[in-house]
C-alpha cells in the first residue's frame, strides 16, 4: 500500500501561475521560442543602492538567524514608511512582522484568523493562492464576484449576497491582480463599514501599491476610522522594487493578531533571511527614483496595451489603474472559453497567459496579460492574440491606425 498525500493538499492542486511559468521553462529547455506574459517577475533589476546594501551584509558576515519579528532597523523603517506613505501608524516592536515574501505574510495571516469551519469572503477575480490558503487554514472561501462593466468594484450590496454568520475574514488586493482595479475612498468606506457590522477581520494585499497611474491614488484601508482595530496590511519588495528573489515581506496589525501570526511564523520559518532584510532596509529607506521610472514604464506599457487590444474585433479590455496586466475581455470571439483560448494562443502563437478563470468567479472570458516586458515584446503579443482571435472568422478583422507602441 502506498502512501497517499493530506486531502487538504489533494483537493487544492498547484497553482495555475506557478504550473504555467513551469511550462513555459520547459517549453524553453526544449528549444521553443514562448513569448511569456503569464507571471509576474519585473522584468527589471532592483535599484543599485539595493543590491550594494544586501551585497555589503553578505560580505560582512550577516547570514545567521534574525529575530522572528525582523530586524529592529527592517521594522522601524517599515513603521515609518506606513506612517509617512499610507497614513497607518503601528509599533514596530508589537505591530509589525517581516516575513520571507508577502505571500507567507499572507498564508500567516490567514492561518492567525481562521479556524476550521470559517468562511473568507474573497471579491473576485483575486490572485489564485488566497482560496488555496484559505482551504489549507481549515476554512471555506466564499467568492464574491465582480463584474468588469463597472470596473469590478467593490459595493456592501455585493458583499452581503456572500455573509453568513460564519464569516470570519475579508480579503482584499488593491491595486488588483488581475483586473487592475485601485480601490477608491468611497470603496474603502463601504468596506470598513460593513466589517465593522460584521464582524470581520479585513486582510489587505497592498503589493502593488506604488504601482499605479492614470490619475489613480493608492489608500490604505487601515488609515481609515475605525480599520486599524480590525485591519492586517500586508505589503512587500517584490513587485515595486523588483526584488522578487530576495523573498521579503512584511504584514502590520494590531498586536494580538500580529502576535498569532508570529506563532505560524516562527514554527515555519523562523525568519526571514537575514541579507534580504539589510536589502529591504535600503530599499524602503533609500531614493525612491528607480521605483518611479519602473512605475512611468508600466503605465506606458499598459496604456499601449489597452489602445491595442481594443483596436482588435471581438476584444475589448478595461483601463488598467494599477499593477502591472492587462486583463482583455475575449468572450465574443470564436473561442469564448479562457482557458481554450490560452491553450491555442499557447499552441499555435507561442504565447503563454494566464486564463482569466484562474482567478475565480468573474474571470471568465477574461485573459491576464503581464505587462512585465518590453514594448516590442508586449505588441508582438496583441498581433499573435489578434491572430488567433480572427483566425476562425469568416473575414480577418483589420487593425487600423498607427501602433500604440513606441
Amino acid at each position: 500500500m502506498s502512501p497517499r498525500p493530506a486531502a487538504r493538499c489533494a483537493a487544492i492542486g498547484s497553482s495555475p501561475t506557478v504550473a504555467l511559468s513551469d511550462l513555459v521553462r520547459e517549453l524553453r529547455a526544449r528549444g521553443a521560442d514562448v513569448l511569456d506574459v503569464g507571471g509576474g517577475d519585473p522584468d527589471f533589476d532592483a535599484p543599485a543602492h539595493v543590491l550594494e546594501a544586501t551585497a555589503r551584509s553578505v560580505l560582512a558576515g550577516f547570514t545567521h538567524y534574525t529575530p522572528s519579528r525582523g530586524v529592529p532597523a527592517l521594522r522601524a523603517a517599515v513603521a515609518e514608511k506606513l506612517a509617512a506613505d499610507n497614513g497607518i501608524k503601528v509599533d514596530p516592536d508589537h505591530e509589525v512582522l517581516v516575513t520571507p515574501s508577502s505571500k507567507h505574510a499572507l498564508f500567516a495571516a490567514l492561518m492567525a484568523v481562521l479556524d476550521p469551519g470559517d468562511e473568507v469572503l474573497l471579491p473576485t477575480p483575486s490572485w489564485v493562492s488566497y482560496q488555496a490558503m484559505a482551504r489549507l487554514a481549515g476554512a471555506t472561501p466564499v467568492p464574491v464576484p465582480l463584474t468588469a462593466s463597472d470596473g469590478f468594484r467593490i459595493t456592501a450590496g455585493r458583499l452581503a449576497t456572500a455573509v453568513t454568520a460564519r464569516s470570519r475574514a475579508l480579503v482584499l488586493n488593491t491595486p488588483n491582480n488581475p483586473t487592475g482595479h485601485v480601490v477608491d475612498e468611497r470603496e474603502a468606506e463601504e468596506i470598513v463599514a460593513f466589517a465593522g457590522r460584521h464582524d470581520l477581520v479585513v486582510i489587505v494585499d497592498e503589493i502593488y501599491e506604488k504601482i499605479v497611474f492614470g490619475g489613480a491614488r493608492h489608500l490604505s484601508v487601515a488609515s481609515l476610522p475605525g480599520a486599524a482595530e480590525r485591519t492586517i496590511t500586508v505589503n512587500g519588495l517584490s513587485k515595486a522594487y523588483a526584488m522578487p528573489g530576495w523573498r521579503l515581506g512584511y504584514a502590520a496589525g494590531p498586536a494580538e493578531l500580529v502576535a498569532a501570526m508570529l506563532t505560524v511564523h516562527q514554527h515555519t520559518v523562523a525568519c526571514a533571511g537575514s541579507f534580504a532584510q539589510q536589502g529591504a532596509v535600503a530599499a524602503l529607506t533609500g531614493p525612491q527614483d528607480a521605483v518611479t521610472a519602473m512605475t512611468a514604464e508600466y503605465a506606458a506599457r499598459a496604456d499601449a496595451v489597452v489602445t491595442a487590444l481594443n483596436a482588435l474585433p471581438d476584444i475589448t479590455c478595461g483601463r488598467v489603474e494599477g499593477a502591472f496586466y492587462a486583463f482583455p475581455d475575449i468572450s465574443a470571439t470564436a473561442s469564448p472559453d479562457c482557458r481554450e483560448f490560452a491553450r491555442r494562443l499557447l499552441a499555435e502563437e507561442s504565447v503563454a497567459v494566464t486564463p482569466g478563470v484562474a482567478f475565480g468567479p468573474g474571470g471568465q472570458g477574461h485573459l491576464r496579460i503581464s505587462l512585465t516586458s518590453s514594448r516590442p515584446v508586449l505588441a508582438e503579443v496583441v498581433a499573435r492574440i489578434a491572430r488567433v482571435a480572427q483566425r476562425d472568422r469568416r473575414h480577418a478583422g483589420v487593425i487600423g491606425g498607427a501602433s500604440p507602441f513606441r
